[in-house]
């Protein structure tokens, strides 16, 4: 079960993103922190035949839910209703809610007065729609280090793919060339506020002022920013920025993309359909203007009121106290990690460089899917593994994968309702696993590796069903490719 190894980085320090000072890992915690979660007192089997709480270290991919969204979700329930349409009382209630979740929103991110607030699916689509909405003749540069979400969608017009930069130095100077070298009337740069892999924090004031320098647009994909430190659209004088609410403790299917409405009321609209128009005749169609152009449909009236808790609850702890949490764990994960021989914490730009609560790391001897099943099958700890949708990224900092696999590494991601003891319980187990090797046997299959046998037996669930064992009685029924990435 070997792993892919090693990581090279320079050791330039960036700055945070906007310019804000790095949270200091040796100021007191917050009283507040860590937040309740729903499953924060989640108990699994592992494949020994016992039962420990939960570990929940994969927040970087979907974080659990805040308990004080489940309960404003689970007021509203009764009053759901239409919005915007309907003439009854649970209706207006209703419409008046999502209204004020853009509001929450748009307050959240330092949104400027006039800018659009479009709910989405998620990232990936809020950035999907912005590719759509691009006028013509615009050149989009983006880095190779980018997160799948902002970097396929612009391959299906004019771009510039630039390559991983070694120091926020590099970074900046590619793009004054990139920006300078465009002869396309529009150009945007489309760039991470943090990154998904490594949790480096972006340069984001001085790349925005890079564009602004050459009469570029800059969006901003805030996935991984937003869950982590406080953003100000304004002042930033970014046009554009992307997050998922499921990222933000709100896992209601919802995201949102934030920015200057001109490019998005001259655009077709992301969806033809009922809601994106003013008025339908026979032959004609004339489109509303402003959020609802690009709403088509019933919109996630729940996910947006779910966001808007989050973000509630967040604004009340303060970002800054939040950083601050979040810098203690990841001092004290890190630094635990780096005595572990063999492993290797990943970083485009050396140790020193400002991070949020991620910590991606590879260890010899080990395939980075069979230490996170491991994880997961002997010490009830869940972590990611694989190359977090950013393959180029990943590819770079550990080289071509084991045996023509695709290169990776695993990942453990820190939030509000992570503690001291979730960072000490995976220090403890990584040590175990790596000096005593596994306790159980594993096999590789689709794709990854899986404990051979797995008896944990899975719980049941109205509408569903669950088996005690890997594969149930039934074949399950055919589906989508799962991710292996």
């Amino acid at each position: 079960m070997k792993g892919a190894t090693t990581t090279a980085s320079t050791s330039s320090r960036p700055r945070e993103a906007g310019g804000a000072t790095p949270a200091s890992p040796r100021a007191a915690a917050p009283a507040e922190l860590p937040l309740p979660l729903l499953g924060d007192d989640l108990v699994v089997p592992l494949v020994t035949g016992e039962r420990v709480r939960y570990v929940n270290l994969d927040c970087a991919a979907s974080a659990p839910c805040l308990r004080s969204v489940h309960e404003a979700v689970t007021a509203l329930l009764p009053w759901y209703s239409s919005v915007h349409r309907g003439a009854g009382f649970a209706s207006a209630v209703m419409t008046e809610a999502y209204d004020e979740a853009r509001e929450v929103v748009a307050e959240l991110v330092g949104a400027r007065a006039d800018d659009a607030v479009v709910f989405t699916r998620n990232t990936t689509d809020s950035l999907n729609l912005l590719a759509a909405a691009l006028p013509d003749d615009t050149t989009v540069v983006s880095f190779a280090s980018e997160h799948h979400a902002n970097l396929l969608p612009w391959r299906r017009g004019a771009s510039v793919l630039l390559p991983v930069p070694a120091s926020p130095e590099e970074a900046l100077a590619r793009v004054d060339a990139a920006l300078a070298a465009a002869t396309s009337r529009h150009r945007l740069l489309a760039v991470t506020g943090a990154s998904n892999v490594t949790g480096e924090l972006w340069p984001l004031a001085e790349l925005a002022a890079v564009a602004r320098r050459h009469g570029a647009r800059i969006a901003i994909d805030a996935a991984q920013l937003a869950p982590h430190r406080p953003i100000d659209v304004a002042a930033l004088d970014a046009d554009y920025l992307a997050l998922s609410a499921h990222k933000l403790y709100a896992p209601f299917g919802t995201g949102v993309l934030v920015g200057r409405a001109d490019w998005l009321d001259a655009a077709e609209p992301y969806l033809a359909g009922g809601g994106a128009v003013r008025r339908v005749t026979i032959d004609r169609t004339e489109w509303a203007r402003g959020e609802a152009r690009h709403e088509a449909g019933t919109p996630n009236v729940l996910g947006a009121i779910a966001l808007a808790a989050a973000c509630r609850t967040l604004a009340g702890v303060g970002m800054d106290a939040i950083a601050t949490h979040e810098a203690l764990l990841l001092r004290r994960a890190s630094t635990g990690l780096a005595r572990v021989p063999g492993l290797e914490i990943l970083s485009m730009w050396g140790p020193s460089s400002a991070r949020v609560g991620i910590v991606a790391f590879t260890v010899d001897g080990w395939h980075p899917s069979a230490l996170a099943a491991a994880l997961s099958a002997e010490h009830g700890i869940g972590v990611r593994d694989g190359a977090f949708c950013a393959h180029p990224f990943v590819a770079s900092l550990v080289g071509g994968g084991l045996d023509g696999e695709s290169p990776g590494a695993v990942r453990a991601s820190f939030g509000v309702g992570t503690s001291a003891d979730d960072v000490d319980r995976l220090l403890g187990a990584v040590d175990e696993l790596v000096a005593r090797g596994p306790r159980w046997s594993y096999r590789f299959a689709g794709g990854r590796w899986q404990p051979d046998p797995d008896p944990r037996a899975r719980p049941r669930f109205d509408g569903g069903r669950a088996s005690a064992s890997l594969v149930g009685e039934r074949a399950p029924r055919a589906g989508a490719e799962p991710c292996r990435a």
